[in-house]
């Protein structure tokens, strides 16, 4: 009898072992649950907006349907291209553009990029030539790179030839350096006459663009059609100020009140 409960004892031991041993495993596993019911599931939200003095996401711009350019004709039957200070557009976006590239700060490249900013770039050759692989990483963040002359000379009353080699010698000096040629053309101090369309139509622009808007060192200041961004307004960042306000500080001045006004950047190459 004694032989015959020592299997059974044994075989009863092992079973108990077995047993603790899974009387355990549920713990365990809860443990793990517990643990993992902690971690954050997926990626941390981007919180880089606070970076660059954001309170909330600059909301991403929609996508416009492509829409050509026509120049028109003007009196002579020459054609020009038109000009303009907005967009026509219901979509809820503004338009930053960025004159001469005196300011060729690293931190706007980061800014951009963290950002995901639509931006245009309106470069002087004599002012910006000396730094051109700083436009060339923000063309390769997506900026538009647009012509303001080879000189920043003002060219209303100028003749014919000395508009034209201002304006196609820009042409000719990005596509060199940035391999782009623009599409857009912005004149020295926002001054043209009709010689100046004429010259730009000739070098391939298909439109002159103006500002509604501007960013001072102190704050917006518009032009015709009321005191606050509407959708479609075109606004210049500048001038730029060596004692006034950074390149970025003036750019996230413009953001908030963009976000104020329920509005996000759009880009403009993407409109015109």
């Amino acid at each position: 009898m004694r032989r015959a409960r020592g299997p059974a004892a044994a075989l009863a031991a092992a079973l108990l072992l077995a047993g603790c041993a899974q009387s355990v495993d549920p713990i365990e596993r809860l443990g793990k649950k517990a643990a993992e019911g902690v971690r954050p599931h997926g990626p941390a939200p981007d919180l880089s907006y606070r970076r660059w003095g954001l309170t909330e996401p600059l909301r991403r711009p929609p996508r416009p349907a492509a829409r050509p350019l026509t120049l028109a004709p003007d009196p002579a039957g020459r054609a020009r291209p038109p000009v303009l200070d907005r967009v026509s557009t219901r979509d809820r976006v503004v338009f930053l553009t960025y004159d001469d590239g005196a300011e060729q700060d690293p931190r706007f490249v980061d800014m951009v990029r963290e950002l995901r900013l639509p931006v245009s770039m309106f470069l002087t050759d004599s002012v910006a030539g000396p730094g051109y692989g700083h436009f060339a990483r923000l063309r390769g963040l997506g900026a538009g790179i647009q012509n303001h002359t080879l000189d920043h000379r003002a060219l209303a009353g100028r003749p014919y030839g000395a508009q034209r080699a201002e304006i196609c010698g820009q042409q000719d000096r990005l596509r060199s350096r940035l391999g782009v040629r623009p599409r857009l053309f912005r004149p020295p101090y926002g001054t043209y006459d009709t010689t100046t369309l004429r010259a730009a139509a000739d070098c391939g622009i298909s439109a002159v663009v103006l500002w509604r808007a501007a960013m001072t060192p102190g704050d917006l200041v518009f032009g015709r059609g009321g005191d606050r961004l509407r959708p479609g307004d075109i606004v210049l960042v500048g001038p730029d100020e060596s004692t006034g306000p950074t390149l970025r500080e003036r750019t996230t001045r413009i953001l908030r009140g963009v976000q104020q006004r329920g509005l996000t950047v759009g880009r403009l190459e993407d409109y015109l």
